[in-house]
């Protein structure tokens, strides 16, 4: 007998993209089912028996999946594309054959800790709420942030009329005019960092991102990726990373 899946699922586990971003590739109609455009979520599909393409080209499940993490530079978008020309992460993956894509993403300006890979599960489990997977970045403020101020970023704040989680704040530096300040979220709103910061009245002038979990980019140049292993794999789901206390 044969098995179903969900669509976006096959995708995912097919290293097309994330589950989430396969929901989206799925209502832009750019998937068909049998020669027939499906926009339905959560459609179910006999991989077997049936011929999934994406736009236009068959889509089949990999064998091998391919963990990277790629210390981005400034100036690059992570999307797979850019109609506006500018330069794109993949582009950076000299001597990888395999098409990866990032999980999740960093704003043009940001620059730092991303991972790539083929495997949309493993994507899944990162964005997702529920694994609450951390991302600590380093961030370069103006002014310096009051005690009292960063108590509140570490308690949550109001921000686009929803709470902020929690976050772990310490201060690395304060330097004349900047704040040099590390801070661990497990959100992924998009530039939350830079949002929580402006509305404390401290806006973000550099920003790094520096780990997922308990994986650090560990001296990595800017531009240049790693091939992770399984022993790194398991250090991104590490939920609490000790801070050590404020200067």
């Amino acid at each position: 007998m044969s098995e179903t899946v969900r669509l976006q699922k096959y995708l995912a586990g097919c290293g097309i993209a994330s589950r989430r971003k396969a929901e989206e590739i799925i209502a832009q109609g750019r998937v068909t089912v049998d020669g027939e455009i499906v926009t339905a979520m959560g459609s179910q599909i006999d991989p077997s028996n049936q011929e999934i393409r994406l736009d236009g080209k068959l889509v089949t499940p990999h064998n091998e999946f391919l963990y990277i993490l790629l210390n981005k530079p400034q100036g690059y978008v992570t999307t797979m594309s850019d109609p506006q020309g500018r330069p794109i992460v993949t582009s950076l993956l000299h001597g990888i054959n395999v098409r990866l894509f990032p999980v999740g993403r960093l704003d043009l300006d940001t620059e730092g800790a991303l991972i790539l890979t083929n495997d949309g599960e493993l994507a899944q489990k990162i964005q997702h709420p529920s694994y609450e997977v951390t991302k600590t970045y380093e961030a370069r403020v103006l002014g310096r942030p009051a005690e009292k101020m960063l108590q509140k970023l570490e308690h949550g704040i109001l921000l686009e009329e929803k709470q902020t989680a929690p976050a772990k704040i310490m201060v690395i530096a304060r330097e004349t005019g900047t704040s040099s300040i590390r801070i661990t979220i497990h959100e992924g709103r998009k530039r939350q960092v830079r949002k929580m910061f402006q509305a404390i009245g401290h806006p973000v002038v550099h920003l790094k991102r520096i780990a997922y979990g308990n994986l650090f980019l560990q001296g990595l140049p800017p531009g240049k990726y790693r091939i992770l292993s399984p022993k790194d794999l398991k250090k991104i789901f590490i939920k609490k990373i000790p801070l050590q206390n404020k200067k």
